[in-house]
């Protein structure tokens, strides 16, 4: 399988390009990965290198197991939440919805969770790693908006502060040390079990049949698009390889390098946005 590669210098082709591999398809499946939203101010994980830019997401064990983990996580969430609740579509989720509804993407994977695409009107959405919008106890399985929940914290914690704040990828924040310490973490009102956002983190298996889903759509497609993902985590590199095992086109528009870059028989560094929306404009 040789792939074509576009190097940043040929970038302003990436629509053209692009256009032509997808009007050779009825039924494309596509998954997204952070780089398609951080034109809608939610910052990214990874460099265009793959490397962390950061200390790595909290994992489920220290979430559950240590305390401490437990209070940070959710001072730093209160702070990140409402920045990152405002957030909308930008071109790129507008694009992938027009393309769902006129064209050929049939499904629509993310490792977001941030529901934008949802937002943008994407209809057959797999949330992969979940939503953050959405809170369930880990003791009695009771569930709440993430909305509902952010008063609470508010009422739980009255004249807290949290230092200079900087916002952080998938709702997180950068706050003062202090601050974490002292701050009230939330537990359920109906059994007092820890709650959790319902996502999946570090060290968490995704959900099976959520996989299987996936899975199914990626059997039923005759080629696969991945936007804004280094692929470096393997949740999502296993669909770009069962994908090339299976024959199919994999068409890859991503800023940076990616895991699966040697599968890809299309390969695009080129600005998501700007590509996306050129489609459908």
């Amino acid at each position: 399988m040789s792939a074509i590669h576009l190097d940043a210098t040929e970038a302003t082709d990436a629509p053209e390009r692009l256009r032509d591999w997808l009007d050779g398809f009825r039924r494309v499946f596509v998954l997204t990965g952070a780089g398609i939203s951080t034109g809608s101010g939610i910052p990214d994980y990874r460099d265009t290198d793959g490397a962390w830019k950061r200390p790595a997401p909290v994992t489920w064990q220290a979430f559950t197991g240590d305390p401490a983990i437990y209070r940070r996580y959710w001072a730093r969430s209160f702070v990140g939440w409402p920045r990152f609740s405002a957030a909308r579509p930008n071109a790129a989720h507008r694009a992938l919805a027009a393309l769902g509804r006129d064209g050929p993407v049939a499904t629509l994977l993310t490792q977001n969770v941030d529901g934008l695409h949802e937002i943008a009107g994407s209809r057959a959405v797999i949330d992969l790693h979940g939503r953050l919008d959405r809170v369930v106890c880990l003791g009695c399985g009771d569930a709440m908006p993430r909305e509902a929940l952010q008063p609470r914290l508010a009422a739980d914690n009255p004249g807290w502060h949290p230092g200079a704040a900087a916002m952080a990828p998938d709702g997180d924040a950068d706050i003062a040390v202090e601050a974490e310490a002292a701050f009230v973490p939330p537990t359920c009102y109906r059994c007092g079990g820890l709650l959790k956002p319902d996502v999946v983190f570090f060290g968490e298996n995704v959900p099976r049949a959520r996989v299987q889903a996936a899975q199914a759509a990626l059997a039923a497609s005759d080629a696969m698009l991945v936007v804004g993902s280094s692929l470096m985590v393997y949740s999502g590199f296993r669909f770009a390889k069962m994908a090339a095992d299976a024959g199919l086109p994999l068409a890859i528009l991503n800023r940076g390098i990616t895991r699966a870059d040697a599968l890809a028989t299309l390969r695009l560094d080129a600005e998501i946005g700007r590509t996306l929306g050129a489609l459908t404009a």
